[in-house]
Parts: C-alpha cells; structure tokens; sequence
C-alpha cells in the first residue's frame, strides 16, 4: 500500500511522481497563473494511489491519471 499526500499549489512535488506527471502539475499550475481574478492560494493537490499509479487530483476538479505503459498523463475536468 502506497499513502498519498496533499500539497499547496505551487509547493514541491512528491519526489516519487514520474517526470511526465511533475510537468503535467506544472503545466496546470502556468494555466492557472494565467488566468485573471483566480486566486489560488489555498487550493491543493491530492495525490492518492489507484492500482500502484499516482492519480493527483485539484481542488476545482482537475484529475491527473498516469498510464506507465504509455508514461502519458491523461487530464479531466469534473465540472
């Protein structure tokens, strides 16, 4: 069993993400900079474990699934 952990918008990320996962976050994180009127200090990131793959999840909904057979991240939006 593997715990997950939660962080704060623009914190480290969990060194045991893959890479393509840590640039995913990262790539979310620059959209929402981008946007005008959104503050996002205290919005956080959940990391949980599904079958041994990291799904991080963010507050407003935004779901990051990592596929290792493809190392792809597949993103979704919960409205």
């Amino acid at each position: 069993m593997q715990l997950g952990t939660r962080w704060t918008v623009g914190d480290e990320r969990p060194s045991r993400l893959p890479e393509v996962m840590v640039s995913a976050i990262a790539d979310v994180e620059s959209e929402l900079g981008e946007l005008e009127g959104v503050d996002t200090s205290g919005w956080r990131w959940t990391l949980t474990w599904l079958e041994g793959r990291p799904v991080v999840e963010l507050d407003d909904g935004t779901a990051l699934h990592y596929d290792p057979a493809t190392d792809a991240v597949t993103r979704t939006q919960v409205a």
